[in-house]
């Protein structure tokens, strides 16, 4: 299936938009299919949006990718932040397509479009440990050779896994088994059903239930040598650190999507109740929240456009920084104004609004944190080179 232009991919994500808002609900309730939401996702081709169109994707730059992403979160913010995930794996590798690669890497970069382009695998991350968190400093997953050096072993345990059981693959980094340097860290593709991967209960946890979200543990998971990322050994840290808005911001766009289903809840509920629409206090409180989500909208889309230009400098990273943290700090007040212009019959179990609330806290526990993103803004102010692994603890 050929994928349209940006207009025709947002046509297409209103158009499935009422499906995935309608699974929302019993998702959320634990009573609906997680793997539905997800298969619509997969049918409307939405895989490929950020693979480049001579790998046959639809080529979207970040500024594009987060327009729609937002979009779907109108709808379906945990499945956003699912989906979310599988571009957060597939995005470095979009933006490298038309780099020169050794023949390994090249090979591996072959292999992995057609995987997502004519195989419709979905991809997820396995970064989290249970107490070092999304940061890669401090890892403990491990990996060695294979006694025939023809691939590796992997062993560890993975806390917060979106997509557990629903993704085909998970990009597992992991440092060299008996390796003291914390800079040294390796991603493989780790797939769901290889030997020693197993996966616990979804987390029970007050909202995005619908990301499938579960602990993972690799017990001596062997990996072919074409599953190490590009081929190559070490380059993960480094990575990271120079381009990180896949890691600190993929995540911007859905609670965005979700800030603005919040503001769309409050004005539908004000449309049902005219006498309480006409209240000054009411009008000047909207005129804010409106304001606030539109500034925010206005941030997040300059940060993508910064990426799409000027990919991995200091001045972008901060503005990635900035709209996360914009993003994150809007969700409070959303609350908190959602709450007193709707009344509690508007919040609810079980009713959008309610949910939505629940949804949008959970920005400011993803990476970035609130205090990361400020010192990162901090530090990117008084020139620290935030390029250098010791500037920042990644």
């Amino acid at each position: 299936m050929t994928l349209p232009d940006l207009p025709g991919i947002l046509e297409v994500a209103h158009d499935i938009g009422p499906k995935l808002a309608a699974l929302a609900s019993d998702v959320d309730a634990r009573s609906g299919d997680i793997q539905e939401t997800y298969e619509l996702v997969r049918e409307a081709g939405f895989l490929r949006l950020v693979v480049p169109k001579r790998f046959g994707g639809a080529g979207l730059g970040f500024e594009g990718y987060w327009t729609v992403l937002s979009t779907l979160a109108s709808y379906n913010g945990a499945a956003a932040l699912g989906f979310n995930m599988h571009n957060a794996v597939i995005g470095s590798m979009c933006e490298s397509a038309d780099a020169p690669l050794p023949p390994m890497a090249e090979t591996f970069r072959t292999w992995f479009f057609d995987e997502v382009v004519n195989g419709d695998k979905m991809f997820a991350s396995a970064t989290s440990e249970p107490i070092s968190g999304a940061k890669l400093l401090g890892l403990r997953t491990t990996y060695r050779p294979t006694e025939d050096r023809t691939g590796y072993v992997i062993t560890g345990r993975k806390a917060f896994v979106s997509l557990a059981g629903v993704a085909d693959y998970y990009a597992v980094p992991a440092r060299p088994e008996g390796d003291t340097d914390p800079g040294r860290i390796s991603h493989f593709l780790v797939a769901k059903d290889d030997p020693g991967v197993t996966f616990g209960e979804i987390y029970d946890m007050s909202a995005v239930y619908g990301t499938s979200t579960a602990p993972m543990t690799l017990d001596a998971v062997e990996v072919p040598a074409s599953r190490l990322f590009l081929g190559i050994e070490g380059m993960s840290l480094r990575k990271i650190i120079r381009e990180p808005h896949w890691m600190v911001a993929g995540y911007t766009g859905a609670y965005l999507g979700i800030a603005e289903a919040i503001r769309r809840c409050v004005v539908d509920a004000m449309a049902n109740h005219p006498a309480r629409a006409e209240s000054p206090v009411v009008q000047r409180n909207l005129g804010l929240m409106s304001a606030r989500v539109a500034a925010a909208r206005a941030l997040v889309l300059e940060a993508g456009r910064a990426i799409d230009s000027d990919r991995g400098s200091i001045d972008t990273n901060a503005l990635v920084h900035a709209a996360k943290y914009v993003v994150g700090d809007l969700g409070p007040d959303l609350i908190r104004d959602a709450a007193s212009m709707c009344g509690s019959s508007a919040v609810g179990r079980g009713k959008t609004l309610e949910r939505l609330i629940r949804e949008i806290q959970y920005c400011a526990i993803m990476p970035a944190k609130p205090d990361d993103c400020l010192e990162y803004l901090g530090k990117a102010a008084l020139g620290v080179n935030l390029h250098d692994e010791h500037a920042f603890a990644w």
